[in-house]
């Protein structure tokens, strides 16, 4: 059972000092026993108090990393129920299946969607991570020839899919310094299957018909020494298998039953032959609360709005995407080029600078510096106003870069522009549009 904060206190070194991010012990304490701290964090806490307390301190769901290089993925290690209460930890994987029982040139026009479709959106990188695949035949040479044949062909963290232990062992034998996930440990399999995910320090997924059941074998395996463990609860139908997700959430988080503080893992593509449904049901889970959703298939208009949506989830909603301060170059400006100033809100950015762009006018984008805050909010919190505008622009070297001293503001902002004019008296201040969508028609009127 967990310990209590006032349990935890005992323990702490009770300095005060704060070096751990909070102004006191107890309330150090109060923070490792809701999941919120990492006992790391301390550091005068001694070895005894330590292994007292390292199980208090974990977090509620235990996070657990599949694969190895750029495209490994991290799950679980979640805290809150709400992205607002917090934030959302470790993203959802995404990962598409391929089974041992289809023809080679499916299985490399999977492969060639799967390296593909990926997209730049506010300046990252949006792909999937992962790829299931699943020994459909039973054939331990049949099935290790696509684990080969899938890790030559692609960089993906992968999944390995059979509760047939030989199969999973003779695929192992050539991908084990992958780092795949093992599915699944049953009751019937379990002993086996640990025995490989402990000789490969493989991650190991743990299936059972119920979520009671599927407590009672994270236990078992957890006996036999493995560690990390993804679970899932075998819904055969999309209500139980939502039902089961946020019954395995609440009893994590609001119950501190570590049997299910795990990440899980659910199968869309079980539950349906329906690709559109499919790619409904993708969403649900991405939201609540899959650690990892496997899909049949990937097709472009299905997974973009599945990685926009991930992305959007688990942003953290206190630290907005921001881009850089400084002078941006749009279409290869000259010296007559407009000067246009925005926020540094990464969305806001990249909206203006299509826009712009879209005019088919060169100019220079001037981001100022708001703390990842949008136009109106920034300008709302003193952060976009005309004594902090001026010095920027006096600072920032634009005016080395064009002849014309015209600067194009947010019309969200036009109240500033008496204060501009003030601040900057070398420079005409022009209010533009309020939306970006209206930048290009005002760009086709520019004159130096």
């Amino acid at each position: 059972m967990a310990l209590t904060g006032i349990q935890i206190f005992k323990w702490l070194p009770k300095t005060n000092c704060g070096e751990c991010g909070v102004p006191t012990c107890l309330a150090f304490a109060m923070s490792l026993a809701t999941g919120k701290a990492e006992l790391a964090a301390c550091p005068y806490i001694s070895d005894e108090a330590k292994a007292k307390l390292e199980e208090a301190s974990a977090p509620p769901i235990r996070p657990v990393a599949i694969g190895c290089g750029e495209r490994a993925l991290k799950v679980g290690g979640e805290t809150v129920l709400f992205r607002h209460e917090k934030r959302f930890e470790n993203p959802t994987g995404i990962a598409m299946l391929i089974s041992d029982t289809i023809d080679a040139a499916d299985v490399d026009g999977r492969l060639k969607r799967f390296a593909d479709l990926q997209y730049e959106r506010v300046g990252l990188i949006l792909k999937p991570e992962l790829i299931a695949l699943k020994s459909e035949s039973g054939d331990a040479a049949t099935f290790t020839a696509l684990v080969n044949k899938v890790k030559e062909g692609s960089d993906a963290s992968l999944i390995l899919v059979s509760d047939q232990p030989a199969v999973i062992a003779a695929a192992l034998e050539s991908c084990a310094e992958q780092k795949p996930l093992i599915h699944a440990a049953t009751t019937a399999n379990y002993e086996e299957m640990a025995a490989l995910a402990l000789d490969n320090c493989c991650p190991l997924a743990a299936r059972a018909d119920s979520i009671g059941e599927l407590a009672q074998l994270t236990e078992k395996l957890s006996q036999l020494g493995v560690k990390d463990i993804v679970i899932d609860s075998g819904a055969d139908s999309f209500r139980q298998a939502f039902t089961d997700q946020v019954a395995i959430r609440r009893a994590a988080l609001l119950k501190k039953f570590r049997p299910l503080g795990f990440p899980t893992i659910v199968f869309t593509c079980e539950l349906t032959d329906d690709p559109m449904q499919e790619a409904l049901m993708a969403a649900t889970f991405v939201a609540k609360y899959g650690g990892i959703v496997v899909l049949s298939d990937f097709q472009g208009e299905s997974l973009f709005p599945l990685l926009v949506e991930r992305m959007n989830l688990f942003t953290d909603p206190q630290r907005p995407l921001a881009t850089t301060q400084g002078i941006y170059e749009i279409s290869g400006p000259g010296e007559s080029s407009p000067v246009l100033l925005t926020c540094n809100f990464s969305l806001t950015y990249f909206i203006v600078t299509g826009e712009t762009e879209n005019a088919k006018v060169p100019g220079y984008l001037l981001v100022k510096d708001t703390e990842g805050l949008s136009v109106m909010t920034a300008w709302a919190a003193g952060k976009f106003s005309a004594d902090i505008i001026g010095p920027f622009i006096k600072k920032c070297g634009i005016a080395d870069k064009v002849t014309h001293r015209k600067l194009i503001i947010p019309g969200y902002v036009a109240a500033e522009s008496g204060g501009l004019e003030e601040e900057l008296p070398d420079w005409e201040i022009l209010v533009g549009p309020r939306e970006a969508a209206h930048i290009p028609a005002y760009l086709k009127t520019w004159q130096p």
